[in-house]
């Protein structure tokens, strides 16, 4: 079983990208961020009602963190230190070796491989440091651009589930990926 330890979140860098912790200074544009409609429409998140409830779930996330059950991450451009996306871990299972990661991106960063620059970044970090055998990637399969990156990135499907999913009134659909730790 995985022996967890989470907390700090530690800053990973990449050639344009600093991934560091999510700080409660983070809440305005993480408030924007997941009030945009762009990065709601495949993830089923809700919309936020106020700042003050963003604030809220960065204190209940930094909790599990600190907990040892999720890691989040702030996607900055380097040299900024203005949040542009999240990215994580999440639904961890020690006993399995496996985690789930999560991310979401403003749509003025889109299409410029820094999502792929992230999410390779966290996979190295998932494997090497934390330990995993295999992590899990849960998408609705009408996010093209989000399986692109999962793809790029080694991830493959496992699994299409119809309407698993409820969210904004209506049943989604969700497709898995899986990605393997590489035999050394």
């Amino acid at each position: 079983m995985l022996t967890l330890n989470l907390h700090p979140s530690p800053a990973l860098l990449t050639d344009r990208l600093k991934l560091r912790a999510v700080t409660p200074a983070d809440a305005e544009d993480l408030f924007q961020l997941r009030s945009t409609e762009e990065v709601r429409r495949y993830t089923g998140i809700p919309r936020p009602a106020s700042v003050s409830e963003v604030e809220g779930w960065i204190k209940a996330v930094n909790e599990a963190q600190m907990k040892n059950q999720s890691i989040l991450w702030a996607i900055t451009l380097r040299g900024s230190d203005s949040l542009i996306g999240t990215i994580c871990y999440w639904q961890i299972q020690p006993e399995n070796y496996r985690a789930e990661i999560g991310y979401i991106l403003s749509p003025l960063y889109h299409r410029k491989g820094l999502m792929t620059e992230a999410l390779t970044a966290v996979i190295q970090y998932g494997f090497k440091v934390i330990k995993l055998h295999s992590i899990e990637a849960n998408t609705s399969p009408a996010n093209l651009a989000s399986i692109k990156v999962l793809e790029k990135t080694g991830f493959v499907r496992e699994g299409y589930f119809k309407e698993n999913l409820y969210s904004d009134g209506k049943f989604l659909d969700s497709a898995v990926y899986s990605l393997i730790c590489a035999k050394k």
